[in-house]
């Protein structure tokens, strides 16, 4: 019978669809969802909407909670992580402090500042995770929804023996976008990509075999409602020859060109998503508690509880194992010569799943241009994982020193201070770090 522990289960919306989706599953009709969170209200919460789910679906799955993840985690063949450690008390610092620097971010918890303090967070109870999955469930299937992606699977992937895979839903959600953007039916868009994760490239873009890069770049050009849509990264694509895979908000922390002065930020970043200055910081907790609320509206039956299972990658690798039914991800998985100009490190690419789980496909050489902004990212990532392997402050500031945004806007000695500054404000949750 199948068994899939959920830690970090308490996000219940993120939670929820991962279920919904499980549930969706043809022919998949029992098992066990093993929930854990270290707050016992949202893991109540989790679990009623779990057993509602599994009521709705007509399943006779059965469900277990736990705030000790070692009393549910023997027999999983599948741990999901989706944890947020320290995150409401830190929301603010992490957007705050830069900003005093004149770094401007609107996500701020991949990269940059806000992302690099997130990991050092998060990172050594996500190692004490894994660690507890390798010795109890060592055939279990590990998917990691946390961010920062890379930098937390590679920690992973470095720590344990287990097949782990960083998931997120920027490629088929931009594939879908780019069909959109074309005005071509989805199932005749033809496309490649691959990079690392918020930072993958559609290096081909086809309809019947025909370069569409041409009609984007053309449509973009005369229709302003298609540019106002995604300003950064069109700019991308014009400018670099291939569209991204991250939001033109959160993709524009990722590069040193436009956040580094306030006339750039008017002329490129849009409200929301698009680039919003604080978006994240300023949202999240209202947020937070909103999808919480909505949980519980569902349970008292004042909203429908959504039924259709989404484009996530955590239902079709369940799937695929489960069934040997051959499903085509894309994962963030160690880079073992799958991209040939790219170092060791976390990369996203196609992956095979059937039986034996994932399997990562060969994809060859990025474009030299797009490989450079990849590389400049995994240099950070390696010296994070470094931090957080060793407890090694030094090579944590060492990794703010190298983030293109931060260095755009910053002396080394400027980041340094900075750096210094987070510390303190954060030094209750880094105590893993000498």
């Amino acid at each position: 019978m199948t068994k899939v522990t959920i830690i970090g289960a308490g996000s219940a919306v993120f939670a929820r669809q991962v279920m919904t989706d499980i549930l969706s599953i043809d022919g998949l009709d029992s098992g066990t969802f093993a929930l854990v969170d270290i707050d016992p209200a949202r893991l109540e919460l989790a679990q009623k909407i779990a057993e509602r789910i599994i009521e709705l679906k007509g399943k006779s799955w059965k469900v277990v909670a736990s705030t000790d993840r070692r009393d549910v985690l023997a027999g999983s063949d599948f741990v999901v992580n989706s944890i947020e450690v320290a995150g409401l008390a830190n929301v603010r610092h992490d957007f705050d402090i830069p900003m005093k620097y004149g770094i401007n971010q609107c996500i701020g918890d991949t990269i940059g500042p806000g992302g690099i303090f997130k990991a050092l967070r998060t990172g050594p109870a996500w190692l004490e995770i894994v660690r507890d999955v390798e010795r109890l469930a060592p055939a279990a299937l590990i998917m990691n929804y946390t961010n920062p992606m890379s930098i937390l699977t590679l920690a992973a992937l470095k720590t344990v023996k287990n097949q782990v895979v960083g998931l997120c839903h920027s490629v088929q959600g931009s594939s879908h976008q780019l069909a959109g953007y074309l005005g071509v039916p989805y199932a005749e868009l033809e496309w490649a990509c691959a990079g690392i994760n918020h930072n993958a490239w559609f290096t081909r873009l086809a309809q019947h075999g025909q370069d569409m890069y041409p009609t984007l770049l053309k449509r973009i050009a005369e229709q302003p409602e298609i540019y106002e849509q995604d300003p950064v990264r069109f700019e991308m694509t014009k400018h670099f020859g291939a569209f991204v895979t991250e939001s033109s908000g959160h993709f524009s922390e990722y590069v040193p060109y436009f956040r580094k002065r306030p006339e750039l930020i008017e002329k490129f970043c849009r409200p929301g998503y698009l680039g919003e200055t604080g978006f994240y910081a300023n949202n999240w907790p209202a947020w937070r508690k909103g999808n919480d609320e909505n949980i519980a509206k569902m349970l008292r039956g004042e909203v429908e509880t959504p039924l259709k299972r989404s484009h996530e990658y955590a239902s079709y690798i369940v799937e695929g194992r489960v069934f040997d039914k051959p499903q085509v991800i894309y994962g963030n998985v160690r880079n073992a010569g799958l991209i040939d100009n790219l170092p060791d490190g976390c990369v996203e690419v196609a992956c095979l799943v059937d039986r034996n789980g994932i399997q990562p496909t060969h994809f060859g050489a990025l474009p030299e241009q797009l490989a450079g902004l990849n590389r400049s990212h995994m240099s950070v990532h390696n010296l994070v994982v470094e931090a957080l392997l060793n407890g090694d402050r030094q090579a944590a500031k060492y990794a703010l020193q190298l983030d293109p945004l931060s260095a755009a806007v910053c002396s080394p000695e400027e980041i340094s201070a900075l750096f210094d500054e987070m510390w303190e404000a954060e030094a209750e949750y880094l105590q893993a770090f000498r």
